[in-house]
């Protein structure tokens, strides 16, 4: 709750996105530490057998106002979305087992792992609310905004120079939008595309053990699942993301999400 309180207290400004390609700058572990079970048979649904979002109707002065790089009205309240976006944000970080990754994918408690780890659940959250319109492109944004200011905050507690941060945030800027673009590739084709794309950015082209891979896609095409069944406007009011366990003890619970459970009364 530190980092929501926080950040409601900063004016939002976003940035225009602006995909480029560059490797990720690696921090050593002296910098900080910042880390804190899927081999199964079950067949997982992938992002492209899912519904496309329907098109949003709009006004000539919505298209107009869009046109010039504003927001036009949304379906919901821009402040709302605004704290569901930090919530999401704050789930990719808090509840993420980073010490999880770190063991099975054998990667080092830096820095740039944590980036790593934290860029992939960002991005699996942005590919499910680009399914919900107008309202999700929007609150897309504001999760990118959110990541970018943690990531720079982040950096100054740990002490690193202004302008060492300030170039080291421009490649990893880079960086993150080259990924963005490899994973929506990879996740549109088979296991191989989407391996790939996991052994270029997530691994840095330094994967040597198949197995790490495999745990992998088959953690990012479960926990797609698990998102794409979620309600869609729940996820705009509230913004609340369970993580799946990278290794799952029981595969058939990631079907459905966990709901909730009435008596008689409807209470």
């Amino acid at each position: 709750m530190a980092l929501l309180v926080r950040v409601l207290k900063n004016r939002i400004n976003i940035s225009p996105w602006v995909p480029v390609c560059s490797r990720l700058v690696p921090v050593s572990s002296t910098q900080g530490q910042w880390g804190r079970a899927l081999s199964g048979t079950f067949q997982l649904s992938t992002t492209k057998d899912s519904p496309h979002p329907v098109e949003e109707k709009v006004g000539a002065f919505t298209k107009i106002i869009e046109a010039m790089g504003f927001t036009g009205p949304l379906k919901y309240s821009k402040w709302k979305i605004k704290i569901a976006a930090l919530r999401m944000y704050t789930s990719c970080v808090e509840k993420t087992d980073f010490e999880e990754f770190f063991l099975r994918c054998q990667m080092p408690d830096t820095f740039n792992s944590w980036f790593l780890i934290t860029l992939l659940h960002v991005w699996m959250c942005l590919v499910r609310m680009k399914q919900e319109g107008r309202s999700g492109k929007y609150m897309c944004r504001i999760i990118v905004h959110f990541m970018w200011e943690d990531v720079e905050q982040r950096g100054r507690v740990m002490g690193v120079n202004s302008y060492i941060l300030k170039k080291n945030m421009i490649l990893m800027t880079n960086n993150f939008y080259a990924a963005i673009l490899g994973y929506d590739e990879g996740i549109l084709s088979d296991d191989h595309g989407l391996a790939a794309a996991l052994w270029r950015t997530f691994f840095n082209q330094k994967c040597e053990d198949p197995r790490q891979l495999e745990l992998l896609v088959e953690y990012v095409r479960k926990q797609m699942q698990y998102l794409d069944s979620m309600n869609g406007e729940d996820l705009l009011l509230t913004g609340e993301v369970s993580w799946r366990p990278l290794v799952e003890k029981n595969p058939q619970s990631i079907l459905r999400p966990h709901s909730p459970t009435y008596n008689d009364e409807g209470l």
